[in-house]
């Protein structure tokens, strides 16, 4: 499989609780972690037993290679990714004593990869067998990895950013949380209000082959064709959530490629995700295949 994303540097701080607009609070932490939608999907995916190539770019700042850590000891292939002279893309994020996140990300070199770069690097995207893309790149460049690839296609548009509706509706699946399923709908112009289970048929419905929709400690929700299964996550005690959903993706992946249902790659990438959630940071909390699994 190809990864055509994100690279970031995560720093980290913890706090007692989030700070109200205009308020000053105490925290302690600080540390950098591998982050990036794109690479901690494509971390995940490799831990769970997936062959990936990623394409992408990096500064050749300090954050350079903290961000590059687990996609190097992972197993992923960089060949494609790019040293740049922009800096590296950067998380800022805020973790409370309950193990919610608040996420402010720079784009950095991320914002480079668009139609042009993608271009010249389209051999991984046209040889593989699943491409999977997130909203960390530039529109172009999404769109431009969608019309290259030749397998399969993955999409989890986080953040929700204007894309190319064509190139949004070749997801099978479309990967999206309520929040970002709101905001897809309303991008197609369909009608964002409603349950769970009334946004993940509308998506559907709107002409993605298969959607996921995570629900968090909820499991997820999977429409494909007429069917709607609740899939249901393990629960555990959260030590920190950065990162749960990008293990969710690249579990799922991993899973597909190996022959599973949208469904059955949904659940088994639920007890991944639930598993993330237990450890600290986003890549450095993934399990490998050795892991015991929750649920």
């Amino acid at each position: 499989m190809c990864v055509v994303g994100s690279i970031n540097a995560d720093l980290v701080v913890h706090t007692a609780r989030h700070p109200q607009p205009g308020e000053t609070l105490l925290g302690h932490g600080g540390e950098i972690f591998a982050g990036g939608k794109g690479a901690n999907q494509a971390v995940a995916a490799a831990l769970q037993g997936a062959t990936v190539s990623f394409v992408g770019a990096v500064g050749s700042d300090a954050y350079a290679e903290p961000a590059m850590k687990y996609l190097r000891t992972s197993g992923v292939d960089l060949e494609h990714v790019d040293v740049t002279d922009e800096v590296t893309g950067l998380a800022v994020i805020t973790v409370d004593q309950e193990g919610e996140n608040t996420i402010i990300v720079v784009p950095g070199a991320n914002a480079l990869v668009d139609d042009l770069f993608v271009s010249s690097h389209s051999s991984p995207i046209e040889a593989a067998d699943l491409v999977l893309l997130q909203g960390e790149i530039p529109a172009e460049g999404f769109a431009r990895a969608v019309a290259l690839a030749r397998g399969r296609v993955v999409v989890n548009l986080a953040p929700v950013v204007e894309v190319d509706a064509k190139a949004l509706l070749r997801a099978d699946p479309l990967l999206a949380n309520e929040h970002e399923a709101g905001l897809i709908l309303e991008q197609l112009g369909v009608r964002s209000d409603g349950s769970p289970e009334e946004l993940a048929r509308r998506l559907r419905e709107a002409g993605c082959a298969s959607v996921v929709l995570t629900l968090g400690a909820r499991g997820a929700l999977v429409a494909e064709g007429t069917d709607l299964v609740a899939v249901p996550s393990p629960q555990v005690t959260a030590v920190d959530t950065t990162g749960a959903g990008d293990g969710f993706a690249g579990a799922l992946c991993a899973r597909l490629l190996q022959g599973d249902s949208v469904a059955e790659a949904a659940a088994y990438a639920a007890r991944v995700g639930a598993y993330s959630v237990t450890g600290q940071g986003a890549q450095a909390s993934y399990p490998d295949l050795t892991a015991q699994l929750p649920g």
